[in-house]
């Protein structure tokens, strides 16, 4: 806690969880998501709560939308306890119905759009679905019916759209479900990029405790408002920005697709105080060209997660941006969200780190055979706390596998020097080995980063007989491939060289104009970018 005094934390005990657990928790919190939503809405209920396109809720509105669904959705039979999935991009139809549901007690299952028919039957098959709701552009990869019969209720966006439209009918509601702090809220499925994905139990106390969390070190404030321009079927989405602003009482400005220039365009519009995106949506806002000439002085936090922030960026944003406090944040799906955070006004003399061990989150580095390594060292991350998951859903090997007494393996190489900051070095199977010599892609990966024109970068392994691996760069680079590529591809080997022990420097380029690959939750799919490719 010492990196957070000065943070106006919350009263904290030790409390026992889901039976094997005693972890520090917010002794004060939301019993559920409804009734954080709730607080909210009474305290700002004229306030915005959501804006898209123009169009705003109150949180009056909101609620009321979100009862006037629930009513519908009880209608059409779907009960409290069952699972209904939520295949839709950003859109308002999206929260109504995540609250709706809450209301209902019914557990909230979103998926990417980018997920096919076979992952979709898959996941629907493995959480025991009774609904869907889907964009109506999705409807041609719909899991069939005799692939998934118990799913009984597909529901075209539209249609709810059309629901709320219509007139609120004024009979008595049903009273809102009262679930149980350790219930199941949400059930978000991990990436798959190796096997079947796994869907991760996010409880009603690790929600809160996320939020809380958001609130507190983040400092965020009643009439904050935040752009949702990360999916908002994706952990960050989800908590990081719709979650964290029910329980801070700010607003939700929704970005139906992320796209630079209109993306300034509506943070001056709107007036928005707080942001969580990954490095690489701050340089191509960056790029922009309305920056220059964009008032962003509501802008105040920038968060972001998911991969370093090159200090050049770092640099640039303090110059375009000077009201705008970056914050780096780590987690998972599996800790609902951040494990670690960055005070603010550290994150440039910190730029390698990860930030400091959230108040209620207990991080230890361990070694390969579960023994506690000294500061400093490196390890795997194990990560404690109320927001931790219990473990994924009827799947009792693959809890086994990844939880010992409440700690999740990260499979994070990372370690934590003396004062407690951390930092990740690679995802453990995704370290090189040339020759002997260890390569953590991610070292490589930030001085790519730094390179003038990278927007991503990703640093793979390829078989050499002699080496066994050899360091291999696939960059996106659009701009750069617009000139001179043979004099641009020099300057980032001197630029790596200057920076690099000369064995991980790379030894092959493969320069793209594409966005490189990621799966339905927004992870780099670095198994697609090994595929054979002819290289530079």
């Amino acid at each position: 806690m010492t990196h957070w005094q000065a943070f106006d934390v919350p009263a904290m005990r030790h409390e026992a969880l889901y039976g094997d657990r005693i972890v520090r928790c917010f002794a004060e919190r939301p019993r559920n998501l409804w009734a954080m939503f709730e607080a909210a809405r009474a305290s700002h209920a004229s306030d915005d709560a959501m804006v898209c396109n123009g169009r705003r809720w109150s949180y009056g509105e909101l609620g009321d939308a979100a009862q006037a669904l629930s009513a519908e959705l009880a209608e059409k039979g779907v009960a409290s306890g069952e699972r209904v999935l939520m295949w839709m991009g950003n859109r308002p139809e999206f929260v109504i119905m995540l609250l709706a549901l809450q209301r209902l007690g019914a557990i909230a299952v979103p998926v990417g759009v980018r997920e096919q028919r076979p992952g979709m039957s898959f996941i629907a098959t493995q959480c025991g679905a009774c609904a869907i709701v889907y964009d109506d552009e999705l409807a041609d990869r719909l899991p069939l019916p005799e692939d998934v019969p118990a799913l009984r209720l597909p529901l075209p966006a539209s249609e709810v759209a059309a629901a709320l439209a219509r007139p609120k009918p004024q009979g008595k509601l049903p009273p809102a479900a009262t679930p149980r702090e350790t219930q199941t809220a949400v059930i978000l499925y991990t990436s798959g990029t190796t096997g079947k994905p796994k869907g991760a139990m996010l409880t009603h106390i690790g929600l809160a405790h996320s939020a809380l969390h958001y609130q507190a070190c983040m400092q965020l404030r009643p009439g904050d408002r935040s752009a949702l321009a990360v999916p908002a079927s994706h952990v960050t989405g989800l908590v990081a920005i719709i979650v964290a602003m029910w329980q801070a009482g700010g607003a939700v400005i929704v970005v139906p697709e992320f796209k630079a220039d209109a993306f300034v365009d509506l943070m001056q519009k709107e007036r928005v105080s707080h942001t969580l995106m990954v490095p690489a949506m701050y340089q191509l806002c960056l790029r922009s060209e309305r920056l220059a000439g964009a008032d962003l002085s509501a802008w105040r936090i920038g968060g972001y997660g998911g991969a370093p922030m090159p200090v050049a960026t770092i640099d640039a944003l303090a110059e375009r941006v000077p009201g705008l406090v970056l914050i780096n944040a780590y987690g998972a799906t599996e800790t609902t969200s951040p494990a670690t955070m960055m005070p603010a006004g550290q994150t440039r003399s910190h730029a390698d780190s990860v930030g400091v061990a959230l108040p209620a989150a207990d991080i230890r580095v361990m070694d390969d055979e579960g023994r506690e390594v000294p500061p400093g060292q490196k390890g795997e991350l194990w990560i404690g706390g109320p927001m931790v998951v219990p473990g994924y859903w009827a799947n009792p090997e693959a809890t086994a596998a990844s939880f010992t007494a409440g700690y999740w393996h990260s499979g994070d190489l990372g370690s934590v020097d003396a004062d407690g900051f951390v930092r990740i070095f690679d995802r453990i199977k995704d370290m090189l080995n040339r020759g002997g010599y260890k390569i953590y892609s991610v070292e490589v990966e930030n001085v790519l980063m730094g390179c003038p024109g990278v927007v991503e970068a990703a640093v793979i392994g390829r078989p050499c007989p002699v080496l066994g691996e050899r360091v291999h760069a696939v960059l996106y680079a659009p701009e750069l491939l617009q000139g001179d590529l043979p004099a641009a591809q020099a300057a980032v080997r001197e630029r790596c060289a200057a920076a690099l022990a000369d064995y991980k420097v790379p030894e092959t380029f493969e320069w793209r104009s594409e966005p490189l690959p990621r799966n339905a939750n927004g992870k780099l799919m670095k198994r697609l970018l090994r595929q054979p490719t002819p290289a530079a």
